[in-house]
């Protein structure tokens, strides 16, 4: 199952979760969507390790969705890591992230995110922003072999 994972969405937060999950299925983008709750989880996912040690670390999905203020591991740490790993480098990473602040994009950018996301507060406005996202990473950019 776990080399099935084409979006991996890392977010704390239950209700942004489910927004995000609900947008991306009603355009059916959810189904091979993993959704942990924080930056340990997620580094263990990625690099094949502790309860994912049986998944092939260069069967990674296609798309992260990364929120930044995560607990045990925050999100600016999990991208770091994701990019100083020759394995796991080249996976797309998109902050979804409440924070506009400049210096947590500026760091993203830094730190090689392919996209930073400020989610919209307004339900709506999130469902268009989830879609978007989802149709661009999952359709149309095309992913290395």
């Amino acid at each position: 199952m776990n080399k099935d994972i084409e979006i991996l969405l890392v977010e704390d937060s239950s209700a942004d979760a489910e927004m995000t999950i609900n947008a991306l299925k009603k355009n059916n983008l959810a189904n091979k969507l993993l959704h942990l709750k924080d930056g340990a989880a997620a580094l263990d996912f990625i690099f094949a390790r502790g309860n994912y040690s049986d998944r092939n670390i260069l069967e990674g999905p296609k798309v992260i969705l990364l929120d930044l203020k995560l607990p045990k591991v925050n999100g600016l740490e999990v991208l770091q890591k994701i990019r100083a790993d020759d394995r796991t480098k080249s996976i797309p990473v998109v902050t979804l992230t409440s924070s506009s602040e400049d210096p947590d994009i500026k760091k993203c950018y830094e730190l090689g995110v392919n996209s930073y996301v400020v989610k919209p507060v307004e339900f709506d406005e999130f469902q268009k922003a989830i879609l978007n996202l989802g149709l661009y990473w999952m359709i149309v950019n095309q992913h290395p072999k």
